[in-house]
């Protein structure tokens, strides 16, 4: 255990890192998916009209989740799994209203909207005891502990929110799952899940350390996403750089949905410890950046190479087995996930970086909505969405070496952006991670012409989007 061992971050985890990345130093609040800057501009933009962020605004409020009349039905005991009485559909349902709730209340200021999210989340931390059922226990700890950690967040100040009970419900009940899990495997041999596995794990222990004040399991989290042993560390996740600057995403050789949900769930790593003042987006010479860029590409429609992969399967001491990924899997162009606008405004607008597959995919996405948009099925609800709202952004020009997120002079957390890359960011000569630097301005004009205004009303082009692919 990382708490015990004292595992620090060390030299090169915190590249771009405020004060708030030293040891010791306290953790900034709001400082999970969303700074006190990210909601302002969010308000700000909104309150304008500004195009894309009223598409985004109009995606959630037309969401049967971000309604005031929701009203929570907490379980003692969620089971997820085959074999058991599965009740874990109100638990995501509920989690994603109060998260829901909460973005629009910091966006349109009123104040029912808090207090259902308040509500839920007191609910809930108040009866649930413990999550059981089949292997996939450990994702419904990893999915819904980061998520209910983001909901909690943005309601943390709220004069009826139960914060200390909200913190004993992450340290109690989701986080040792997940942290068992990237300890154990669930008893498997390390490679026996794929990389999706780990990446809940990590992101609901990330959410715990940075939501209960715990430098040390935030520390565990980065660590574990530089160096772990199992197939959601950065390296296992993308373990091929090609000349061209792609990042060859191992899930792509098992389907299109796990893919894209591993890349989600990534850039929510990525995101949550960005507004801690640690650069995991860069971190391995953005190797993020190039998996990412790799799997936009392929669910564009695009060809990319596959390195054949064989892992060993099996329970350590039990049966054992192995299984090899021989090429990428087949696409669906339709099929989108709500993931690409934080991950493409991160490494375009804040990074100054080409990502011309990221932006084309964010635009097609565009406007992305949250959970209940995407079917209603766990895989719809894998992640808390709206990113055209919440992190599309203004290009961040080049700002003081040192500049980076962090808590300003109040104590909130400022913008976590600002400071452009090393040259080493982007591939070596000729190459710019398979992409032109002209795309990306395509892209984003694209993304910002979603929608139609008509008579005042905003005409929201829907599409089917992607039901498939859950968590697995």
């Amino acid at each position: 255990m990382v708490k015990a061992a004292g595992i620090g971050i060390g030299a090169t985890a915190t590249a771009l890192a405020s004060p708030a990345g030293a040891a010791g130093a306290p953790l900034a609040h709001p400082g999970l998916l969303h700074t006190r800057a990210d909601l302002d501009r969010m308000a700000a933009k909104v309150k304008a009209g500004a195009r894309p962020y009223a598409a985004g605004f109009a995606e959630l409020t037309s969401n049967r989740h971000a309604q005031s009349g929701w009203r929570p039905n907490p379980q003692a005991i969620v089971y997820r799994g085959s074999g058991t009485p599965e009740n874990y559909r109100i638990l995501y349902n509920d989690i994603h209203a109060a998260y829901q709730n909460a973005l629009r209340f910091h966006v349109s200021g009123e104040e029912a909207h808090a207090d259902t999210a308040v509500a839920i989340l007191n609910a809930w931390s108040g009866k649930l005891t413990r999550l059981e059922g089949s292997a996939d226990r450990f994702l419904a700890a990893g999915l819904y502990g980061y998520q209910f950690a983001n909901a909690a967040e943005l309601v943390r100040g709220h004069g009826d929110f139960d914060l200390g009970r909200a913190q004993e419900l992450m340290r109690d009940v989701f986080h040792p799952l997940s942290d068992d899990f990237l300890t154990r495997h669930n008893n498997a041999v390390v490679t026996n899940y794929w990389p999706n596995w780990d990446l809940t794990a990590i992101a609901c222990v990330l959410a715990t350390g940075i939501f209960c004040d715990e430098r040390a399991v935030v520390e565990r989290a980065v660590e574990y996403f530089k160096h772990g042993d199992g197939m959601g560390s950065v390296r296992h996740a993308i373990p091929v750089v090609h000349e061209d600057g792609l990042g060859e995403w191992v899930e792509a050789g098992r389907d299109q949905g796990h893919a894209l949900l591993g890349v989600g769930l990534m850039g929510t790593v990525c995101e949550m410890a960005w507004n801690q003042g640690i650069d995991l987006y860069g971190y391995d010479d953005s190797r993020f950046l190039k998996g990412a860029q790799y799997v936009a590409k392929w669910s564009l429609g695009g060809d990319v190479p596959y390195t054949a992969n064989t892992r060993r399967k099996g329970a350590i001491g039990g049966w054992s087995g192995s299984e090899t990924a021989s090429d990428v899997a087949g696409v669906d162009p339709t099929m989108t996930r709500p993931i690409w606008a934080m991950i493409a405004n991160h490494y375009t607008k804040r990074r100054g970086l080409p990502a011309s597959y990221l932006t084309r995919a964010a635009a097609k996405a565009a406007p992305e909505g949250g959970g209940g948009d995407y079917g209603p099925n766990s895989g719809g609800f894998d992640q808390l969405g709206f990113g055209t709202l919440a992190f599309t952004r203004d290009r961040v020009e080049e700002t003081a070496a040192g500049s980076a997120p962090g808590p300003g002079p109040s104590g909130r957390s400022r913008d976590a952006g600002g400071v452009r890359p090393h040259a080493s960011a982007s591939p070596a000569a000729g190459g710019d991670l398979a992409a032109t630097g002209s795309g990306d301005a395509a892209g984003w004009a694209a993304a910002a012409g979603i929608g139609a205004v008509a008579g005042g009303l905003l005409l929201l082009r829907r599409r089917d989007r992607g039901r498939r692919g859950a968590a697995g």
